[in-house]
């Protein structure tokens, strides 16, 4: 089971830009690339817990402001010499220009013991 949780519309997010939006104790930023398609991932970054959504997007990567980690949008990949990962969510856009993110079930139930 999945659901589709509307973020933005297109015009809503500057052209290598973000925007974010909270789930649970979860920040997911919203990016729009170069080429138009939209990218989300969770807002922090694996060192130090900078926001993604406030660092410069180059290409299809996100560089974090605090220390300049370089993370692939598509799969949240650390690139070399640094390591590490984020969580990514696939996201969707309709006719109308609304952008969508998918949550997995997963996502949508309360992590237990809490």
């Amino acid at each position: 089971m999945e659901q589709k949780i509307r973020v933005a519309s297109v015009e809503e997010i500057d052209l290598r830009g973000a925007r974010t939006f909270r789930l649970g104790e979860i920040e997911i930023a919203v990016f729009r690339l170069d080429d138009g398609s939209i990218k989300a991932l969770e807002n922090r970054c694996p060192h130090k817990g900078g926001k993604l959504s406030e660092g410069m997007v180059c290409g299809t990567k996100v560089h974090c402001p605090l220390h300049d980690w370089k993370i692939d949008l598509a799969n949240g990949l650390v690139q070399a010499p640094d390591d590490g990962c984020v969580t990514t969510f696939q996201t969707e856009t309709d006719d109308s220009g609304s952008v969508y993110v998918i949550l997995e079930k997963e996502m949508l139930q309360p992590a237990s013991g809490s």
